[in-house]
């Protein structure tokens, strides 16, 4: 399922959330025309690769097209950071718990060993590089505990990933390289791009804001279009921004693992609140197809003024997005972005955009 299907399909299991308010003709527009613009992914095969704004890049390893999920299903991802003195990582994530020494064969032959923490693993340093490399080459990739098979990855397509990966970070031609490798020296490498900086807002106050009044409840409702969703849900979420300012999540429709939210940002005094959208430096996933910006199961972190959006492709999490913002004063601005278009067994998903926040 590719990364514009799986949006499609959720919303349709998740309904109708209700016509846009006349309102919104009114209300701040969503910016997003000069706005960030996450990485895509591509797949090769049984492996799925994204890089984010930095060139940061992830390979994933996916199940077989057609194949049927494990009772104890495990994965494995090679990711390595722009710039030429940045080494590949190689990890392993299992659906189990425990720990212990987890061991790296490929067709056969042992590369690599690490330990394990509640069924992840991660190796680094030349024990990384050597098992990336041997994975790019190698026929079969099995993953075990003692004498004991925790599960056998498909390696197929994973060398035209890390091609991939090779090719996006200017290591072609480098001794860098972990597929394409040439004579150059790491001096040839590409410097990884400058990271965003996001001015974070003032923290506000402690104080709790003023719950919506039943006419602001009502007039809300009507402005968000989301008045038959409100009934029997959830009464919105309040949050303060700022002294004169608070964002309320209204919720606006719910299915089996995805409840989608309006952002309203209210300013004025309890019982005569106004009401405006939300503005967004990159619409929510989402909100591709709206005039007003959408959350999926949202979550706010007051400390950091951080608003997060995670929506779910199906039930089991191996695909879907997610976006974080912070407050600016102004707007929602993106801090990082998740990705996983494929629904083929990777509940990881790939990082495509990221920034820094500073107070």
């Amino acid at each position: 399922m590719g990364a514009k299907h799986f949006f499609v399909a959720a919303l349709a299991a998740l309904g109708s959330t209700g016509a846009v308010a006349a309102q919104a003709a009114a209300s701040e527009p969503i910016k997003s025309a000069q706005g960030p613009k996450p990485g895509a992914l591509e797949t090769f095969r049984d492996w799925t690769i994204g890089c984010d704004n930095r060139n940061r890049c992830e390979a994933v390893s996916l199940l077989p097209e057609g194949g049927v999920w494990p009772d104890s299903p495990i994965m494995v991802g090679v990711v390595r950071d722009a710039g030429p003195d940045a080494a590949a990582e190689v990890w392993v994530s299992r659906d189990g718990k425990g720990g212990g020494e987890f061991s790296f064969h490929v067709d056969g032959r042992r590369i690599a060993s690490a330990m394990s923490r509640e069924g992840d693993a991660t190796l680094r340093g030349p024990q990384a590089s050597a098992l990336a490399i041997a994975m790019a080459r190698g026929g079969t990739l099995e993953i075990r505990s003692g004498n004991r098979s925790l599960g056998k990855p498909s390696l197929a397509g994973s060398g035209a990933a890390l091609r991939y990966m090779d090719a996006r970070q200017g290591r072609a031609g480098t001794s860098t390289a972990l597929v394409a490798t040439g004579a150059m020296g790491p001096i040839a490498v590409r410097a990884a791009p400058v990271a965003p900086t996001i001015r974070r807002a003032p923290l506000p106050g402690t104080s709790a804001p003023v719950a919506l009044w039943r006419e602001e409840l009502t007039a809300i409702g009507k402005f968000t279009g989301c008045a038959n969703e409100m009934k029997g849900a959830e009464p919105p979420q309040l949050y303060r921004l700022s002294k004169s300012e608070t964002l309320i999540l209204v919720p606006c429709g719910s299915g089996a693992y995805n409840f989608t939210a309006i952002p309203v940002i209210a300013t004025g005094d309890p019982g005569r609140r106004a009401f405006r959208l939300a503005g967004f430096d990159m619409k929510p996933g989402w909100s591709e197809e709206e005039s007003r910006p959408m959350l999926v199961n949202a979550g706010w972190t007051q400390e950091k003024l951080r608003l997060d959006s995670f929506a779910k492709g199906r039930g089991l999490g191996d695909c879907g997005g997610s976006e974080a913002y912070v407050w600016d004063g102004t707007r929602f601005r993106l801090i990082e972005a998740t990705s996983m278009g494929e629904c083929r067994g990777a509940w990881h998903w790939i990082r495509t955009w990221s920034a820094q926040v500073t107070d």
